[in-house]
């Protein structure tokens, strides 16, 4: 008796997180669609790619809502990009955990 051998290159990993961007000043009509994108999608990887000029409690909110959203939904959400200050200011609310 054998078992078929999986499709691809035992090394080579084919799978690829979903990508969003998170702009500098972002909308509540851009996180609810970003947010959307997340619901839309099946549980896997995430990457947010964060305008490194976001900053003040508009990014902090976004990031919030995003990772509350991943969270629901099974995904395991990275953060990249983010500046000094966001970050400054993620840790000042308590919500540094989030990068």
């Amino acid at each position: 008796m054998s078992s078929a051998r999986p499709a691809g290159h035992p090394l080579v990993d084919t799978h690829h997180p979903l990508v969003v961007t998170l702009p500098a000043r972002p909308t509540r009509e851009e996180v609810a669609r970003l947010c959307a994108d997340l619901a839309a999608a099946p549980p896997g990887d995430v990457r947010c790619e964060v305008d490194p000029r976001a900053d003040g409690l508009a990014a902090v909110d976004a990031l919030a809502r995003l990772a509350l959203e991943a969270r629901r939904r099974g995904h395991r959400l990275t953060f990249d990009g983010a500046g000094p200050d966001l970050t400054a200011l993620l840790r000042l609310t308590g919500l540094d955990e989030v990068l």
